[in-house]
């Protein structure tokens, strides 16, 4: 079999958990390569929040001063683009861009998040990220006291309702199917949280700033900001590739130390957690780098 060792590891996605697990990696004077195609999971909304001395900054500017950072390990290196096919086993893998460029590594880091499934509903690809926001710790401060809508059903919408309620009390809630608990109903309504029925048709909007929902009915609620959780998928299909257990809502399946179900195999970010904001995935990121070069490590010393 063909071996792959130009480099310990080879991560795949330069967002801020890739970032995080290079840093942590070149600290320990691992040679490190990281493939970014440019496209991070939260272009589309204008800041981020929620992460200390950071805090409002765009994530373009983030992930700027992160890269810059990262780029000062001299055993750190990047790579313009997308990674197409995986081989190889532990310690020995290899990967080839759209490019038909190869590389080879030890071990391997996923930090190739996810991508959103969005509604065909009019002007919602377009308020995503804006003003059609999926996180109250991410988003919610900043629509404190605003007219805010909630699309969702089930235990989500009952979830989202209860964090939602302490930031506004102009909140209205849009069951997405007729799955939602109405036995649940009585309570929203004693907290003067309305549920209003019918299928959200389009998003009146200007430039993302969300103004209204137009339902079935062709009425039309003034909102300001619409909390909305789209199905999702995993963003590349290199975890398949590779044979990663995923877990049942999706992400990939990892343990305390990130290592996924393959020997040799990490993934950190959005693609191996339910918890989708910037200090998370630095958190996983770092973490994941630690805890490959502890393998490394512990290997090299025997």
């Amino acid at each position: 079999m063909q071996q792959y060792e130009d480099f310990d590891a080879l991560i795949i996605g330069g967002s801020y958990a890739g970032l995080s697990a290079a840093m942590a990696l070149g600290r320990s004077l691992r040679q490190v390569l990281i493939i970014d195609s440019g496209e991070p999971c939260n272009r589309f909304t204008p800041h981020a929040h929620n992460f200390l001395t950071l805090d409002g900054k765009s994530p373009m500017e983030i992930s700027s001063l992160a890269r810059g950072q990262v780029s000062k390990y001299p055993s750190v290196h990047f790579h313009q683009g997308h990674v197409q096919g995986v081989r190889g086993v532990d310690g020995a893998f290899g990967v080839t861009t759209d490019e038909g460029e190869s590389f080879g590594a030890k071990k391997l880091i996923l930090a190739t998040g996810i991508r959103d499934i969005l509604p065909q509903v009019k002007g919602f690809a377009e308020c995503w990220g804006k003003t059609v926001i999926h996180c109250p710790y991410c988003h919610g401060y900043e629509f404190r006291g605003r007219r805010t809508g909630i699309w969702a059903s089930g235990e989500k919408a009952l979830h989202l309702a209860a964090l939602v309620h302490n930031l506004t009390q102009e909140l209205i809630l849009f069951p997405d199917s007729d799955t939602f608990p109405w036995e649940g109903a009585e309570k929203l309504e004693s907290l003067g949280i309305r549920i209003v029925s019918g299928e959200i048709q389009a998003l009146e909007h200007r430039q993302g700033i969300l103004e209204g929902v137009v339902l079935g009915d062709g009425n039309i609620m003034a909102l300001d900001a619409l909390y909305a959780s789209p199905p999702f998928e995993q963003s590349s299909d290199l975890p398949q590739a590779l044979g990663c257990r995923l877990t049942p809502q999706g992400h990939i399946q990892v343990d305390m130390m990130q290592r996924s179900s393959v020997a040799g195999v990490y993934a950190c970010g959005d693609n191996a957690s339910g918890m989708r904001s910037l200090a998370q995935a630095v958190q996983a990121g770092n973490m994941a780098g630690a805890a490959l070069n502890s393998e490394l490590a512990l290997a090299e010393f025997q």
